[in-house]
């Protein structure tokens, strides 16, 4: 069986593409290997209907819905994507059959890499976080920590983002050098600095207490934000030849297009700010450009059948 689309990866963005395609009366399957970035969270925020919802209760409606106007869902990991020699595609899995296809959404997503200190794997999208916007306002009012990492311009902005939901923010910069310039605006920000290696993140009863230096100085702190390395999820679109940019990402058009003709991408995997609606939105943008798309192929496919047809017929 031909497929008109195989998204990869069932988030939020990627259920958001199959959504839109189902609806479209598009033959497309979901396959989603389980496991979303947000699954240590224990809430969801800023998604609008949603706010509060735990992630995976998200991904539970995001499926029903999919499957309500007959998209499938398919639980197994892509091994692969070959072009099949002609318009479309093969998708390998790892424990189901090839899945042929017309086109390719890939929704995969990234992975954080995480600073190397204890404690912030263990607490990780609880009280060791990385996005205000998602989790700023829970611990608002609060000791906070801003502690400094391999991504310098995430954490150096945080640490003055950070202040405007708590009085008591303290940047530990850890392994990062701060020129005079950078202390003042932190001075006039009302950001307390804390020079010294972090040793790690002091837990105790289930929860942060504080930050733990190398000399043995402990600064007591109820929630820690740090900066993790964004590494996208690409494997997939780089091994079919999509471009890349000066920075090593993929690149699309507006529309989530990527250099291979049939092959879309959306969410983190191609933008590392995205929040979750806004990694929903651009991957239903990109299902209707992806559509349109396949539309075009129809049309071209009709004209083609008409004129065969056509020609079958003898003369008048």
């Amino acid at each position: 069986m031909e497929h008109d689309v195989v998204v990869v990866g069932g988030g939020a963005a990627g259920l958001s593409a199959a959504l839109v395609l189902a609806r479209a009366r598009r033959k497309v399957v979901v396959v989603d290997a389980g496991e979303p970035r947000n699954a240590p969270a224990r809430h969801l925020h800023g998604f609008l209907s949603r706010d509060g919802m735990a992630p995976g209760g998200l991904l539970d409606v995001g499926r029903d819905e999919v499957t309500r106007y007959g998209g499938v869902v398919a639980p197994d990991r892509v091994a692969g994507v070959d072009r099949d020699g002609g318009h479309g595609f093969v998708v390998r899995l790892e424990d189901g059959p090839d899945l042929v296809t017309r086109a390719v959404l890939v929704a995969t997503g990234l992975r954080d890499e995480l600073p190397d200190l204890p404690g912030v794997r263990e607490r990780w999208g609880v009280d060791v976080l990385h996005c205000p916007y998602c989790h700023g306002h829970e611990v608002r009012d609060t000791p906070i920590a801003v502690v400094g990492g391999e991504n310098r311009p995430f954490t150096v902005h945080q640490a003055a983002l950070v202040r405007q939901w708590s009085d008591d923010v303290v940047f530990f910069p850890h392994r990062i050098t701060l020129d005079d310039a950078e202390r003042e605006r932190f001075a006039a920000r009302g950001v307390e600095v804390v020079d010294g290696d972090v040793a790690r993140i002091v837990v105790r009863d289930d929860r942060v207490r504080g930050v733990e230096l190398a000399d043995g100085r402990v600064v007591p702190r109820s929630a820690v934000f740090v900066g993790p390395r964004f590494t996208p999820a690409d494997g997939l679109l780089t091994a079919l030849g999509c471009e890349t940019g000066d920075n090593g990402w993929v690149v699309t058009d507006p529309t989530g297009r990527t250099s291979v003709p049939g092959v879309w991408a959306a969410g983190n995997v191609v933008d590392s700010p995205a929040q979750l609606i806004s990694a929903a939105g651009a991957a239903s943008k990109a299902a209707i450009a992806l559509n349109h798309h396949l539309l075009e192929l129809d049309v071209e496919d009709a004209v083609a059948a008409r004129r065969r047809a056509a020609g079958a017929l003898p003369a008048r």
